[in-house]
């Protein structure tokens, strides 16, 4: 296998899904077009959210940051394994491994983050619609951004300090498509990786408060929702909510369990099957789930495909990029 000498020194294998090169054309092929379609959408979502000025609202302003974090995130992982997979070379330096995990961690982090305060805002818009331009005013919404962000790449370096500070006395091989943190823990023959297992159980302590608050945030939209006497009204928000509650548990209870089971000398298929779950599906997912769906962004994307101009007047958020 190419890049097998390398193993001894400083870089890493991947091994991914085969070692057969049909398979990884294959597994290259359908990446390609998961990572275009993901990164198409995405790109979609923040031109429009960004040049439309009926478009300039809280959910919107945070839409377009999530899209921000998706489309990134897709490009942490997936064009790497994509290169390996068509040059049949599964050898990734040990500085690229060490951005891989930075970023892909610190991204998912700050995905959590990001929709739970998307929660809160829908929250805020259907349970107390006559404060919410009080609570959710602009300078809120932007400090609220940036801890995000903040949050997010504090989780990263946290992550990436600890797991590099082990020594890996092990063959080099990761039985993963990316580097991946649970998979580079098995790289480790001594108990020097306790300081990852601290961080991850604070994380995922940090993880399990955000799911309590989204389940809250949209307990109390669905009691709400129950009171409102159009069946169509009922239909319209269910049909909203429920496919975000769905995909951010889908995404949190998959990420926990590959990040939080016990590591294992032996790879499984359910490795890979539960790391494609919570690294691609995800940021493809989104745009579609949360935006595409919504009839305001349909008309705005309707303006793009057909050249028209973007009309009306321009709202603070659009400073807020």
């Amino acid at each position: 296998m190419t890049g097998t000498n390398k193993t001894t020194g400083s870089g890493f294998l991947l091994l991914g899904f085969s070692d057969k090169h049909e398979l990884q054309i294959l597994h290259a092929s359908l990446f390609l077009v998961t990572y275009l379609l993901g990164m198409a959408g995405n790109f979609i979502i923040i031109t429009i959210t960004t040049l439309d000025p009926q478009l300039q609202s809280p959910m919107y302003y945070f839409l377009k940051h999530l899209s921000l974090l998706d489309l990134s995130s897709l490009s942490v992982t997936v064009p790497q394994s994509i290169d390996n997979s068509l040059m049949d070379n599964d050898y990734i330096s040990y500085g690229q491994c060490i951005l891989q995990v930075f970023f892909f961690t610190s991204l998912a982090s700050a995905e959590v983050f990001i929709l739970t305060v998307m929660s809160y805002d829908r929250y805020v818009a259907i349970c107390l619609p006559l404060h919410y331009e009080v609570i959710m005013d602009p300078r809120k919404c932007m400090w609220a951004v940036t801890a995000v962000w903040l949050s997010g790449g504090i989780s990263g370096t946290l992550y990436t300090t600890t797991t590099f500070s082990i020594r890996f006395c092990r063959d080099k091989i990761i039985h993963q498509f990316f580097c991946d943190v649970p998979q580079l823990l098995k790289l480790s023959c001594s108990n020097d990786y306790l300081g990852v297992l601290g961080v991850s159980s604070f994380l995922a302590v940090m993880a399990f408060a955000c799911f309590i608050a989204v389940t809250l945030s949209y307990g109390q939209i669905f009691s709400t929702i129950l009171r409102i006497p159009s069946a169509e009204g009922r239909s319209k928000v269910f049909s909203t909510c429920l496919p975000h509650l769905f995909v951010f548990s889908f995404f949190l209870i998959t990420g926990a369990c590959a990040y939080l089971k016990p590591t294992s000398d032996s790879p499984t298929a359910l490795d890979l099957l539960l790391s494609i779950f919570y690294t691609v599906l995800p940021p493809t997912l989104n745009p579609v789930i949360y935006s595409l769906r919504n009839e305001a962004m349909k008309t705005a994307l309707r303006k793009v495909l057909s050249g028209r101009q973007f009309t009306g007047k321009n709202f603070i958020f659009c400073s807020l990029f």
